[in-house]
């Protein structure tokens, strides 16, 4: 990085806070489905997300954050894929064998790659392509196992896919185009997310484990691991939205898989669950993938920045979206070309 450049303190909280809690909430919940039987994944999303609605009013009524209405069509359909893509996923898992589950997940950032590409004009260069052609090979090594296909889980994967990664840009895309927070967005969109999923909840769950939520035994372990899990989403949620908002859909999923990563060598250490040569080759070969993604964007981030600050002196470096890479932290705002000073405090950050 160059010389005055602050350190991206901000972006590597985020990022830091969004492995930890979604770490956390792996090991959490795989407690209570594998050990206690508790397997209405959809229906504990919905009480996540109605757990971090109720926590985000509690933070605006104590003025942690402002509340600034935008478009509300906009925040509806927002939510509403958000929560029909965690639906689908769902599904997808409950309809294909493992290994198609983890190639599902394994295609969001190639068609996310896509998507921004053809709609956006967003421009992926060859080391970067390179990086995550490396980093899906690894976490593919790792994680795939059988591939067994069929009609209605290959539909709902593809379905899956794509409702995921058009959630995941339009959470970056909102947040600048309303110029709102990741907090802010995710306030206004969580009740629609809660909703979707708190009505074809039990439904999906139904169908999936053939088993109903409402008569299943609620043993004070069971509700104990429940809070647990619930008050974890809280800051899985919102740091998905403030990851994001600060990099990119790509960057985000790029982090995801170094949780899957870290959830096998933890699983292994703590759980001891099954391991073997292909995981540990995988891992590696996945962690050089994010190694490579993380400097390549940095790299460019540079560039882009030494080419800003030749055309526009008072600038110090423009911002790109890499895993690890810097803020704006020039404390300037361009605005028509003209620079202004960034306001010490800004009702619109992040809490």
């Amino acid at each position: 990085m160059s010389e005055g450049q602050k350190f991206p303190l901000g972006t590597i909280s985020a990022l830091s806070l969004s492995v930890v809690s979604s770490v956390s909430i792996v090991i959490c919940n795989k407690a209570l489905i594998s050990t206690l039987g508790f397997t209405f994944a959809t229906t504990l999303t919905s009480w996540h997300l109605l757990v971090t609605f109720c926590s985000l009013h509690v933070a605006l009524w104590m003025k942690f954050f402002e509340h600034k209405p935008f478009d509300p069509r906009a925040v509806m359909g927002f939510g509403i894929l958000n929560g029909i893509s965690i639906g689908l996923l769902n599904l997808s898992l409950g309809f294909n064998s493992v290994g198609f589950y983890q190639m599902t997940k394994l295609a969001i950032i190639p068609c996310t790659v896509f998507l921004e590409t053809i709609f956006f004009r967003k421009k992926f260069s060859r080391k970067i392509q390179f990086s995550l052609v490396i980093l899906l090979l690894g976490v593919g090594i790792a994680t795939v196992t059988d591939l067994q296909l069929n009609m209605l889980g290959s539909v709902l994967s593809l379905l899956a896919v794509i409702t995921t990664c058009v959630a995941q840009i339009m959470t970056n895309t909102i947040q600048k185009k309303f110029k709102v927070s990741s907090t802010q967005l995710l306030y206004q969109s969580c009740p629609y997310q809660a909703i979707t999923l708190f009505v074809t909840g039990p439904f999906l769950d139904g169908l999936l484990t053939n088993q109903n939520v409402f008569a299943f035994k609620y043993t004070s372990q069971v509700l104990f691991f429940i809070v647990l899990s619930c008050l974890i989403s809280v800051s899985v949620n919102f740091s998905t939205f403030l990851v994001i908002g600060k990099t990119s859909p790509v960057t985000y999923q790029v982090l995801g898989h170094l949780k899957t990563c870290l959830v096998l060598a933890f699983g292994y250490l703590l759980l001891k669950d099954a391991f073997d040569w292909r995981n540990i080759l995988g891992i590696v070969v996945a962690v050089v993938g994010m190694v490579l993604y993380s400097y390549y964007c940095t790299l460019e981030t540079q560039q882009k920045a030494t080419e800003t600050s030749t055309q526009l002196p008072q600038m110090n470096e423009s911002e790109k979206d890499p895993l690890i890479s810097a803020e704006n932290g020039s404390g300037l705002l361009i605005d028509n070309g003209v620079a202004k000073a960034d306001p010490v405090w800004n009702s619109n950050k992040d809490f």
